[in-house]
């Protein structure tokens, strides 16, 4: 068996837990203003946003209903993108690189695969 195969698991738990702690960094900007943020207003759409981020990046990081989790910010970041950064024109603003929505669109489809893999290793619950 290959080196990177033995610890393909590893990694991904790895990829899972950073990604999660990371997204929950950006929830706790949202509703608390730390770390470089502003604090939004609890029931606002940007509140609702920073709780999907604090909640289901924590869920997805300590592998706690990983799948729903992942999946309820893989779709808030779909959301993100198209509202904040993609424009309904058919110029440069169509390119992530160039509406800076790169991250949205990372943290989508991280989100969906992980949405599709669960918790594999390293978590609370290896069935969500």
């Amino acid at each position: 068996m290959k080196l990177s195969a033995r610890f393909s698991d590893q990694a991904y738990a790895l990829l899972r837990i950073v990604a999660g702690i990371l997204f929950a960094f950006h929830g706790a900007q949202k509703l608390f203003g730390v770390l470089g943020g502003h604090q939004a207003a609890l029931w606002s759409q940007m509140g609702l946003a920073g709780g999907i981020e604090l909640c289901g990046g924590l869920a997805v990081a300590l592998g706690f209903g990983t799948r729903v989790a992942a999946f309820v910010g893989s779709g808030e970041m779909a959301v993100a993108y198209f509202q904040a950064h993609w424009k309904l024109q058919m110029d440069s603003q169509l390119f992530p690189i160039v509406n800076h929505g790169e991250l949205a669109l990372l943290y989508c489809f991280l989100f969906l695969f992980v949405a599709t893999r669960g918790t594999v290793k390293w978590g609370l619950s290896r069935k969500c």
